[in-house]
């Protein structure tokens, strides 16, 4: 069995970990989190949303986020947009890559993003028409793709469809996302089977949600498969504020160690990835929730 060589870890902690948080945290605390996760490899730090404080009041100050951190040459600082006007402020602050998102399920559409699938994407392609013109690479999310907590099952074929779609567009990677972690080996492997009829293996990530403890034996079976860009947060941070149950993501210290134990490369220093995850796991006032950073945390903080 022939593994790939090098994973790209895509860091969401300050946007879909901090999102999901009751508290919200000084905007100081975030800037400084994410320089510590900038020294730490990584090659992709998803910085904040632009969504209206209204929905997400945790990542109001995201654009004196953005502008205030220290950005590496080496590091891309994707923004989550969900319309032209979350794109304009991203704009403004002089945002370089972006993330829309849409889901192959219709009411966790109208909860998420009080529109239907279609309307979703008559928005995405406004939004990607006026990034592309501004130079600015877009990453695209589809959410429940394993099952949604309205409607249950979801079908492979739709996702494959709304994937090819999205990179028709000119999405750069489309990232197939757990969001309530119902996924298994065999779901899994069977899923993108069908995404892979419609989107390239090279342009897909996955995004798994460790409702279940399943995540890292659902990201054996995408490395398995091929994939090679793994999405995770630090300390195991996150879940969805519109999908009820759902836990956080895997947790990155986990998927570094894991890889690492695999002989497969990701540039990341494990170290200071733990010294991150308990830096702003104790400004959360909790543990976190990492098995890897539990258990070596102390050893080397």
């Amino acid at each position: 069995m022939t593994f790939p060589h090098h994973i790209k870890i895509v860091e969401v902690s300050p946007r879909d970990g901090l999102q999901n948080e009751a508290q919200t945290l000084p905007t100081q605390v975030k800037i400084d989190f994410i320089n510590l996760l900038s020294d730490t490899g990584l090659p992709v730090i998803e910085t904040t949303s632009f969504v209206s404080p209204k929905w997400i009041p945790q990542l109001a100050d995201g654009g004196e986020v953005y502008q205030s951190i220290q950005k590496k040459p080496n590091v891309n600082y994707p923004v989550l947009v969900p319309n032209l006007k979350g794109l304009e402020a991203a704009i403004a602050v002089g945002v370089k890559e972006i993330a829309v998102f849409t889901t192959p399920s219709e009411q966790f559409s109208q909860k998420n993003a009080n529109c239907s699938v279609t309307e979703s994407l008559h928005r995405i392609a406004e939004v990607v028409d006026r990034a592309k013109k501004q130079r600015i690479r877009i990453r695209a999310y589809l959410s429940c793709v394993l099952g949604c907590p309205y409607e249950g099952k979801v079908m492979p074929e739709k996702v494959g469809e709304l994937g090819e779609i999205l990179l028709r567009m000119g999405c750069y990677e489309i990232v197939l996302g757990d969001t309530i972690g119902v996924g298994t080996p065999p779901k899994i492997k069977r899923l993108l089977e069908i995404v892979c009829r419609h989107v390239p293996l090279k342009y897909l990530a996955v995004h798994f949600h460790d409702t279940y403890g399943l995540a890292l034996v659902n990201i054996y079976s995408a490395l398995e498969f091929g994939i090679g860009i793994i999405d995770s947060s630090v300390a195991g941070l996150g879940g969805c504020p519109y999908a009820k149950g759902a836990s956080g993501n895997i947790a990155t210290e986990d998927v570094v160690h894991l890889l690492n134990g695999m002989g497969i490369d990701t540039g990341v220093d494990l170290k200071k990835l733990i010294a991150a995850g308990r830096f702003i796991s104790k400004h959360l006032g909790r543990t976190p929730q990492s098995k890897v950073n539990l258990a070596l945390g102390e050893a080397i903080s």
